[in-house]
């Protein structure tokens, strides 16, 4: 697989986003599943994984550990830290330097390592300025623990505040063809300051690959329950995108996922989408999309086709949009 760089961190054009092994869409797969699929992602070429305290609660993080400690030297690791399940079991944001140390030192165990490439701010805290948490990662970069700084789901103006404190080498939100908000401003930024962009949920969370039809039948553990674009009387008017995106997909001799991912990949060079998945073929699909291209025609039919003004629905509920602080299309 081609490469893309991360604060001059050769990684995999495609990375992987680990945090459907253990959280997020319902049940995921057995242990030794998620094992044999996280060391076929490192023979198939991916040198980039991404997990989060968050996910599972700590378990994707010891599955990860567990499953590719032993291959540490094979891929660039992330994780994430300010999103939490706190003493009382209750899922919280804070920012706080003493608990951004403590999350740190509980996820190097966790994944079994000395030290994580990139450490992000998993959600920006609103009672703790931006500058407060990430000095309380440069401490952390001092000391060896990391090496890198990253942020998620913020704006352009936070990050310019991050990046005024301690330079960040990485952006991670949601970007696919469906979720257009990093153009208001955030990956300009990014590409102004040499700072990598990372698109989670690249795919749509599933909606570009065309195989999901029925959305009245989710796991109620998993997240697109709450999400108003999943809704079904909703997600039947977005399915008639699907219609004329398949033909692009066909057009182009590849899947509608690859597609999805391919569409990022030409974008700009600083973005490195990670999808994520729980299904061994579908990550090899995945990693072949490094080998697509797609004609100037197809882009340009690509984004007026799918995009802020055609989409029905907003990406997150009002309680989980209070959380991000992204700028948003009116």
């Amino acid at each position: 697989m081609k490469t893309r760089q991360i604060a001059g961190n050769d990684v995999s054009r495609i990375g992987l986003g680990c945090m459907n092994l253990s959280y997020g869409y319902g049940p995921g797969p057995d242990r030794g599943y998620g094992i044999r699929l996280l060391n076929e992602a490192l023979d198939e070429g991916y040198t980039f994984m991404d997990t989060a305290a968050l996910y599972g609660f700590g378990e994707n993080e010891k599955l990860v550990g567990a499953a590719i400690g032993h291959r540490r030297d094979e891929f660039f690791l992330a994780s994430k830290c300010g999103l939490r399940r706190n003493n009382e079991g209750v899922r919280e944001i804070n920012g706080r330097p003493d608990v951004i140390r403590e999350t740190c030192e509980q996820s190097l165990s966790r994944l079994g390592v000395d030290v994580i490439d990139l450490y992000y701010l998993h959600r920006m805290d609103p009672n703790v300025p931006i500058e407060e948490s990430v000095g309380a990662l440069a401490e952390l970069k001092a000391e060896g623990k990391i090496k890198n700084i990253g942020l998620s789901e913020v704006s352009g103006e936070i990050v310019r505040r991050a990046h005024a404190t301690h330079p960040i080498a990485a952006v991670q939100t949601e970007y696919s063809l469906w979720t257009r908000n990093p153009e208001i401003a955030v990956l300009d930024t990014c590409k102004e300051l040499g700072i990598a962009f990372v698109a989670f949920s690249p795919v749509g969370r599933k909606f570009l690959t065309g195989t999901l039809q029925d959305v009245t039948h989710f796991h109620e553990d998993d997240i697109r329950v709450t999400m108003p674009r999943f809704q079904p009387e909703t997600y039947e008017k977005n399915l008639e995108l699907l219609e004329e995106y398949a033909n692009l997909a066909e057009e182009t001799g590849c899947s509608m996922a690859q597609l999805a991912l391919a569409w990022l990949l030409q974008k700009d060079d600083h973005i490195i989408p990670i999808p994520g998945t729980t299904v061994i073929e579908h990550m090899k699909e995945n990693a072949a999309a490094d080998a697509v291209t797609i004609s100037d025609d197809v882009m340009l039919c690509l984004e007026n086709l799918i995009n802020q003004n055609t989409v029905v629905g907003g990406r997150y509920d009002e309680r989980a949009q209070g959380t991000v602080f992204t700028e948003e299309f009116a």
